[in-house]
């Protein structure tokens, strides 16, 4: 599963993180500026998830991969 919060101004990326957090264990969140690519990980992290970043394909794009 993927989430595309790209676009998305805060606190809506953490969000639609949370709500696939509640449906899946697995999945990825692309965002496109440091300041949701920052609350999601610390979202994740008092999650007790795994998380880590990727580069998106354009500039300021990342690639969460989140896993439970």
């Amino acid at each position: 599963m993927t989430v595309d919060a790209r676009g998305c101004s805060c606190p809506q990326p953490v969000l639609m993180t949370k709500k696939a957090l509640e449906k899946e264990s697995s999945f990825e969140v692309l965002v496109d500026n440091n300041t949701a690519k920052n609350n999601i990980l610390r979202f994740a992290q008092s999650q007790g998830c795994k998380a880590s970043v990727e580069d998106g394909e354009n500039a300021d794009e990342y690639v969460i991969k989140i896993s439970k």
